[in-house]
């Protein structure tokens, strides 16, 4: 068995009105770190982050956010704004015990940890950010950039009903494995790899609930205060769905924030460039074993 599929542990949690499963690993009383998917992915994209930060003294928990993989796939597209989807991660830590931990996000998942640390900085003590542009840049930096705005075409096809469904079930999932396979390098997404993917997308109302999470956009209220935790943005330059500017816009919003380019690296970085990743993470996150003894010798210095 895999050293790292034996540490995880496999749990559904009801919270903020929906049962979501959640892959953890690490010792339960070590600091909690939340790794959040971004499209079209579920927990397992992952997978090769949680080993390294279980090495350092972490708790990982991932979840399959809500409308993905084994989570709840609620109707309607007021279901998955940013405020609620941030209210489920909320929701995942209060269950796990950890009233403050760090995030780290990619993709969608990067646009609920940006909102999530900018609504919630007495929770959030570090954000790390994977390719994942500040909800308040995006559509005023793809206005004022010609590329960014052909680049992000598809999310107005997405709006539609039905058809995205359809043409993305169609043929085992092929256009979505081919998003996949074609925009990142060669070899990165395996069969074995596709397999769990498919598998995610096959689950009852998987395409529609994940769909809506952009059908939601025009519901967003993008938080524009500046985010009081240390961020490091991680990005991929060779992004073909994210102009690498994106990186550079969303430090207006951070009091202490830096950017990390790795130039070769697709929108798919922790997969294809995992162990810099992961060392970019353990870096920046810190040893968790240290954390929790600050932790605990503040708390012995104020008691309740």
């Amino acid at each position: 068995m895999n050293t790292m599929e034996a540490t995880l542990m496999h749990r559904t949690l009801d919270t903020n009105g929906v049962s979501l499963h959640v892959a953890t690993a690490g010792a339960e009383g070590a600091p909690l770190v939340m790794l959040l998917h971004g499209f079209p992915e579920y927990w397992g994209a992952w997978r090769q982050q949680v080993q390294p930060l279980v090495d350092a003294g972490w708790r990982v928990a991932v979840p399959d956010q809500r409308g993905y993989g084994e989570s709840q796939k609620p109707e309607g597209t007021g279901a998955y704004t940013l405020d609620t989807l941030a209210d489920d991660v909320m929701g995942i830590a209060q269950a796990l015990n950890a009233p403050r931990f760090c995030l780290v996000g990619h993709d969608w998942g990067g646009m609920v940890a940006w909102h999530l640390a900018a609504r919630e900085p007495a929770a959030v003590e570090r954000l790390a950010i994977l390719n994942a542009p500040h909800p308040a840049t995006f559509f005023s930096y793809a206005l004022t950039h010609p590329l960014q705005m052909l680049r992000s075409t598809y999310v107005g096809f997405f709006q539609l009903r039905w058809i995205p469904e359809a043409l993305l079930r169609a043929n085992n999932f092929a256009l979505l494995q081919a998003a996949l396979t074609h925009s990142s390098r060669p070899g990165t997404f395996g069969e074995d790899k596709l397999a769990g993917y498919r598998a995610a997308w096959a689950e009852p109302d998987a395409l529609r609930a994940m769909l809506d999470w952009y059908r939601a956009m025009p519901l967003a209220r993008p938080r524009a205060e500046k985010i009081e935790a240390p961020v490091r943005i991680v990005w991929g330059d060779a992004d073909s769905a994210l102009e690498p500017g994106l990186a550079q816009a969303a430090l207006r919003y951070c009091r202490n924030g830096h950017v990390v380019r790795l130039p070769q690296a697709s929108h798919w970085l922790h997969h294809e460039e995992p162990d810099e990743v992961n060392a970019l993470l353990v870096e920046f996150l810190g040893d968790g074993r240290a954390a929790a003894a600050a932790a605990t010798e503040s708390r012995g210095k104020n008691p309740r």
